[in-house]
């Protein structure tokens, strides 16, 4: 009876620190770190100059049958649905995982409906004009669009966009894609970005893949 007093704490102990399980739910957003390109690297230069994890794309997560799927604007496939085991493959990896970030909205709203709007959009090119109302999605602007109060207010704040660097100065990319596509950088433009919006108080972490 000693040895067994002994070890049944230790089970319990073991049971505890054991790693949380994620179990996917329809609203989730999944915050991705940056990965090692031009595009993420002017993303996070602009947007995360202080921040230690550096937030470059995000995307939303619907279920069907069950089974948890991704719905995302990008620039390789403009607004798909993705399978879930092919979007979290294809992330950038810290330590060997996945380098997402699952956070959750901690207030009431009609979640169903932001899944519908969202794949009304599927098939839209991607944004690379980075401006609103054009038929056209970047991903943080999708999950703006689509999350809204059961009044019609967006869940997320549009903000002022910048894109320069931390020293003022504007990347190298964006001045080149701009003036590829004829248009002039939508400075102070009002708009969204990965890491502003994974700090917003209508969030919360849920899991780290890391």
């Amino acid at each position: 009876m000693a040895r067994l007093s002994i070890i049944i704490p230790l089970i319990l102990t073991a049971l505890s620190c054991a790693p949380k399980r994620y179990a996917p739910q329809e609203g989730d957003l999944l915050f991705q770190v940056a990965a090692t390109s031009d595009f993420s690297q002017a993303i996070t230069d602009a947007t995360a100059q202080n921040d230690s994890v550096k937030f470059s794309h995000v995307a939303i997560v619907a279920m069907r049958d069950g089974k948890p799927y991704v719905i995302d604007a990008s620039g390789e496939k403009g607004v798909a649905r993705k399978e879930w085991d092919e979007f979290i493959s294809a992330a950038p990896t810290i330590d060997g995982k996945p380098g997402i970030v699952v956070k959750r909205a901690n207030i009431d709203f009609p979640v169903e409906e932001a899944i519908a709007r969202a794949e009304r959009h599927i098939g839209e090119e991607y944004d690379w004009s980075y401006l609103p109302e054009n038929g056209k999605m970047y991903c943080s602007e999708l999950v703006y669009e689509c999350y809204l109060r059961k009044d019609g207010t967006p869940l997320f704040t549009s903000r002022p966009m910048n894109f320069r660097d931390a020293d003022g100065n504007m990347p190298l990319f964006w001045i080149e894609l701009f003036e590829k596509i004829g248009e002039p950088i939508p400075e102070g433009v009002s708009g969204t970005n990965p890491n502003d919006m994974s700090k917003e108080t209508v969030l919360t972490e849920v899991y780290r893949f890391f």
